[in-house]
């Protein structure tokens, strides 16, 4: 078997693990097992454990901006902002531990604000900055630092989540969806020009 094909199987085998039962389940002993190879042979494709669960979380981020990405055409600035936030929201609900790793947990390679956000650093965040920005200058939003208004779309949407997560809203998820669609209006009708 090949070193790239080995690579990936890892990786895939522990994003499934990641994906069922959070970071805790991805050992490497489970990982080796799932894949057929020896613990000790996982260490010739990922220094440790903590390097595969930071590529697990630089790909779910890659995946979140490709989907960004993808939806972010259309000559309506304020929809495809609209569009990017409901993006934020199916990937919380469809993959909550991917989501919790690579947006609520403390890590050490996590991107800190404002430093490597201006730098470009954030897969994600750029495309929210960039559709903010051109919402500006399109005259929909008000004029500000486009990174601190995509900063404050992202707080208020992932606490949002975090809190329906939490088992704070008493809605099932078709009325979260609603509420949470509301709540951005609002606040765009806030922020807009």
């Amino acid at each position: 078997m090949s070193a790239p094909a080995t690579a990936e199987r890892i990786l895939r085998t522990a994003r499934a693990l990641f994906e069922r039962g959070g970071a805790e389940s991805v050992s490497m002993r489970a990982i080796a097992k799932a894949v057929g190879i020896t613990p000790m042979a996982i260490y010739r494709h990922f220094p440790n454990r903590e390097a595969l669960l930071q590529r697990i979380s630089d790909d779910s981020f890659q995946e979140i901006a490709r989907h960004w990405n993808a939806r972010n055409d259309g000559s309506d600035v304020i929809a495809r902002l609209l569009a990017v936030q409901r993006i934020y929201l199916d990937y919380a609900l469809a993959h909550p531990h991917l989501f919790d790793h690579a947006f609520s947990m403390r890590r050490e390679q996590a991107r800190r604000y404002p430093e490597d956000f201006r730098a470009r650093r954030s897969p994600t965040l750029n495309v929210v900055a960039d559709v903010v920005l051109e919402a500006q200058q399109a005259g929909r939003l008000r004029a500000g630092d486009a990174w601190d208004i995509a900063m404050t779309l992202w707080a208020h949407t992932h606490g949002l989540i975090a809190l329906y997560r939490a088992g704070r809203f008493s809605y099932d998820e078709r009325e979260f969806r609603r509420f949470y669609e509301a709540s951005l209006q609002r606040l765009l009708d806030g922020i807009g020009a």
